[in-house]
């Protein structure tokens, strides 16, 4: 999960984004102009911010030319327009913004971007590997980043001489990317509800999503929310 803002002076735009990003598992801020922009960046630090261009106080370029030359601009720009031009796009990019989306913004588009700025943001791995281990273990010194243990296990499992090629822990990883995320994520959530007794609010503490994203995100998924209900 990511902490992501939305720089928009468009209310629709806003909320589409927000939507989307939420639905994903990222935490999203979002601001109307340049001077909210400010405000937020100097009181958090993010792992990626999208930002319009023509805004009425202050425009994007501007703002995000600032932030270069103050030592603000610490994490992935993605910049948005939809009446930029090319020399708009270029000297955004030349001043430091990570890449530039087109209004109107369609989903793929919009996280493939998201994507592809937040891998940029991930620190490199060490030069030295980790120690050897013995197969179907990771090494000690080693924890993925953002993983869960049970993740992390499943992984090491997978890489022992009996698992199968396509698949382990009961997902068919032949599958796009896509798929293979929903189904872990049904199964995840799905393990949570069975666990809390089919507990909204204790699988939201739980999973870190607020009641209403989670309800979205479990429709979405497809998932019985009567079946784990406590009677």
């Amino acid at each position: 999960m990511a902490n992501i803002l939305v720089v928009d002076d468009e209310l629709g735009i806003r909320d589409l984004l927000s939507e989307i990003l939420n639905d994903e598992g990222h935490s999203v801020d979002v601001a109307e102009n340049a001077t909210q922009a400010r405000l937020a960046r100097n009181e958090s630090g993010y792992d990626l911010v999208l930002l319009d261009i023509w805004m009425p106080d202050t425009d994007g370029v501007s703002l995000l030319k600032e932030w270069s030359m103050t030592g603000l601009l610490t994490m992935p720009v993605i910049m948005m327009s939809g009446h930029a031009t090319i020399d708009t796009a270029v000297e955004a990019t030349r001043i430091g913004a990570f890449s530039f989306l087109e209004k109107p913004i369609t989903m793929q588009k919009l996280l493939k971007a998201v994507e592809q700025g937040l891998q940029r943001n991930v620190p490199a791995p060490a030069a030295a590997p980790p120690a050897a281990a013995a197969p179907g273990k990771l090494a000690p010194s080693f924890t993925p980043t953002g993983y869960s243990a049970p993740v992390v296990a499943s992984v090491a499992n997978a890489a022992s001489a009996d698992a199968a090629p396509n698949a382990h822990q009961g997902f068919d990883l032949d599958r796009p990317l896509r798929e293979a995320r929903d189904g872990f994520e049904k199964a995840y959530f799905e393990f949570h509800l069975a666990r809390e007794g089919g507990s909204m609010t204790r699988v939201a503490e739980k999973t870190g999503l607020e009641r209403t994203h989670l309800y979205r995100k479990l429709r979405q998924l497809g998932v019985d929310l009567t079946r784990n209900k406590k009677h």
